[in-house]
């Protein structure tokens, strides 16, 4: 089975430089939903893995993490949609933790867990750290231009990391789920 790793926040739902704290807040984008759906109908494995330091900032805790993860995960179901796992990194920024993007820590995780290698997979982000972990794993690199995807596009360039030169871009989550499955 085919491996798409998603990020979260900016790529699946609203993102915010305030952080998303709970389920209220936790707004998908449009058309995000129905993508995760139709990749998953296509036959591909849906992760997620997601830096989430606004725990390790005392914003929310795990508790609300894993409320708004229900809610995602339940309005994926209903819209036909399976997701096989979610990883996600607690720690805050100075913790110099693995498992925060841009390091492969979530990515190792979810090799561990499911039995899989990432390598080949697609890695779908908003963020340059999205980008950059997946690549480390062997990873096909998409951006999206929603959440930070604009932002990121700009850097693009900036980086002389020969894979991010090779980054493929997509207005959102519903364009690229579209383009990996015609072609992959």
């Amino acid at each position: 089975m085919k491996l798409v790793i998603l990020d979260r926040d900016g790529v699946i739902n609203e993102d915010s430089d305030s952080f998303i704290k709970s389920p209220e807040e936790w707004v998908p984008i449009e058309g995000s939903i129905a993508a995760i759906a139709r990749l998953h109908q296509a036959g591909f494995r849906i992760v997620i893995t997601t830096n989430q330091s606004g725990i390790g900032r005392g914003l929310f805790g795990v508790d609300e993490l894993e409320a708004m993860h229900k809610k995602m995960i339940r309005l994926i179901n209903e819209a036909g949609g399976e997701v096989a796992g979610v990883f996600f990194c607690p720690h805050h920024p100075d913790d110099n933790c693995q498992c925060r993007k841009p390091n492969v820590g979530l990515i190792d995780q979810l090799e561990t867990a499911m039995a899989v290698s990432a390598a080949g997979a697609v890695v779908i982000g908003d963020s340059l750290r999205d980008l950059q972990s997946g690549i480390k794993k062997g990873c096909l690199p998409i951006l999206v231009k929603t959440g930070k995807g604009l932002k990121t596009l700009s850097l693009l360039a900036q980086h002389p990391e020969e894979m991010l030169k090779q980054t493929l871009v997509f207005d959102d989550l519903a364009q690229a789920a579209d383009y990996v499955i015609t072609n992959f």
